[in-house]
């Protein structure tokens, strides 16, 4: 699958792997640092969770706007310089004052400015690698490699953040405790009932605190917030390492770096189509997009509600061979078994064969090894989670591209259109895996004024099974997603049109907050059949108009 790939695709996709890792340590702890620094609610959470989310993927449009016009390098480097401030001002500790929320709200609006210039514009140039004849039949499966390259970045994300928040902590004489922070608010505001205070009493014995009740509540906000502040500062270090890759590298992807305009200056002939295939094309990109929102408004769940349901009803802590997928070293050597067996497979040469065969032997003795010497009790953050989604995109990714390419080659390889329809029939499944394993658990509402028993907490497979669906599903719709946009699009409306495909991707992250705002009374089993329902409906949508998209792709 790595055969034959332009040089360029390896130098963008890792500028895109270091950019990324930033993002997703970022929001890995986000909702978890509204909910712990400011004491917002749910709902609350849900709304600058969801706006945030909307703003990041709709900037990309203004971007592509942008770069139809300028080109595209320029805005690329301007948007990591943005992305960099944004990132810095989130590391800076402050008090939860005027002050302090407006530093937090100039962050986000940076960073989301940021992303607009830099991440739709990045991907035009994968594409335009591809407009050779000699590239053209490679554009799915560069896509594909592209997508595992943000997810090398986002594998490693949570663990960085959770590694930060500990060592912080520790720092400070404490643990985390995921429900300190909603009672010490409680505590502060006056708000506390009978149940939440006693608990609360309990948890700061837990503590070994000696002072009293209010100095522990402010001392372990502080504290706790602090430390994600420092987690935010790890995305800093990760732009720096993503703008090296991308000017060290520029030689390898600079002739991708040309719109339409700037071809018809160099005198370089751009393909042109009639206003009736332009229109027709536009139409087919815009329903694609229609159908995707809902995907996201799912799929984007695992900041937001499934980190809640993580945090409050998850184990919170881990034995036996569940223990493996809680070191990000273990899921890197599983990563390496996978790849390696696949080389072992296709290497034409008995060399080939045999460094394969000693990397799957190395891989296995640095799993059995790392896991006999891992505490026979692993803790785990409700952020640690995010981490399989990443995990499962790049082992799966070489599995996907077989089994597609072995259909290709009989013929009966789905079209990209067709491969959505089927994404979003897998999206539901996943949280019907969701639905099944919060049956019979205590409302949201419930668990916030009474706290649960540790016997109530379920098994973390329950979440880890969702994503692993999920994951299916992404790896159908995301990357065939954007490399549909690629070659449907207009020539001279790429960057718009790529920007379009990230405003469905918004729309979608800002309906994520419909499900942050039910998140209270409702039984959890109905939110997740909510998110079913759309994905079924979604899927229903895009294969009533299959025939039309198929004509255009």
């Amino acid at each position: 699958m790595f055969e034959g790939q332009p040089k360029g695709l390896y130098a963008l996709a890792l500028a895109n792997t270091g950019e990324r890792f930033g993002y997703y340590t970022m929001l890995a702890i986000f909702t978890l640092f509204l909910q712990a620094k400011f004491g917002y609610t749910a709902a609350e959470t849900s709304t600058i969770f969801g706006v945030f989310l909307g703003a990041v993927y709709f900037m990309p449009l203004i971007g592509g706007i942008l770069a139809d016009k300028v080109g595209y390098g320029k805005l690329v480097t301007m948007g990591i310089v943005i992305m960099f401030l944004g990132y810095s001002l989130l590391a800076i500790p402050t008090e939860a004052d005027f002050v302090g929320k407006s530093m937090m709200f100039g962050a986000l609006a940076l960073i989301a400015c940021g992303t607009g210039l830099f991440k739709g514009n990045l991907q035009v140039m994968v594409g335009n690698l591809y407009d050779a004849p000699e590239y053209a039949s490679k554009r799915d499966t560069a896509f594909s490699l592209f997508y595992m390259a943000i997810n090398i970045g986002a594998l490693f994300a949570p663990t960085a953040a959770s590694k930060m928040t500990d060592y912080m902590l520790r720092g400070a004489g404490f643990t985390y405790e995921p429900q300190i922070p909603n009672l010490a608010h409680q505590f502060m505001d006056g708000t506390i009932k009978a149940d939440g205070a006693a608990l609360l009493e309990t948890l700061k014995a837990g503590q070994g605190f000696a002072g009293d009740t209010l100095e522990f509540c402010n001392t372990y906000i502080a504290e706790l917030s602090k430390a994600y502040n420092y987690g935010f500062a790890v995305a800093c270090i990760s732009l720096i390492v993503s703008m090296a890759i991308y000017l060290g590298f520029r030689s390898t992807f600079k002739h991708a770096d040309v719109n339409n305009k700037q071809k018809a200056a160099g005198g370089v002939q751009a393909e042109e189509l009639n206003p009736t295939e332009t229109r027709q094309r536009i139409v087919a990109l815009l329903l694609v997009f229609a159908v995707v929102i809902f995907f996201w408004m799912a799929f984007h769940q695992n900041g937001l509600t499934m980190t809640f349901f993580a945090r409050d009803y998850t184990v919170k802590s881990v034995t036996g061979l569940d223990r493996i997928g809680f070191d990000v070293w273990n899921l890197v050597a599983l990563i390496v078994v996978v790849y390696s067996s696949f080389s072992l497979f296709q290497s034409k040469t008995g060399k080939g064969k045999g460094i394969a065969g000693l990397l799957i032997c190395a891989a296995l003795g640095f799993l059995y090894f790392n896991y006999s010497n891992m505490e026979e009790v692993k803790s785990i953050l409700p952020q640690i989670f995010q981490q399989f989604n990443p995990f499962f995109v790049v082992a799966l990714t070489p599995v996907s591209l077989a089994v597609f390419g072995t259909l290709a080659k009989k013929g009966k390889e789905p079209s990209a259109p067709r491969k959505i329809g089927i994404g979003m029939l897998i999206a539901a499944l996943g949280f019907l895996v969701l639905a099944v394993g919060s049956m019979n658990l205590p409302t949201p509402t419930t668990v916030k004024e009474s706290g649960i028993a540790d016997a109530a907490l379920v098994s973390p497979n329950w979440l880890i099974s969702t994503y692993l669906v999920l994951t299916f599903a992404e790896l159908l719709l995301s990357p065939m997603g954007i490399s549909f946009v690629s070659k449907v699009a207009p020539p001279k409306y790429k960057g718009m049109m790529m920007g379009g495909w990230f405003v469905a991707t918004a729309i979608g992250n800002y309906l994520v907050s419909i499900i942050g705002y039910l998140w209270g009374d409702l039984e959890l089993w109905m939110l997740w059949g909510i998110l079913i329902t759309c994905c079924l409906l979604s899927a229903l949508f895009i294969f009533s108009i299959m025939k039309r998209l198929e004509k255009v792709s």
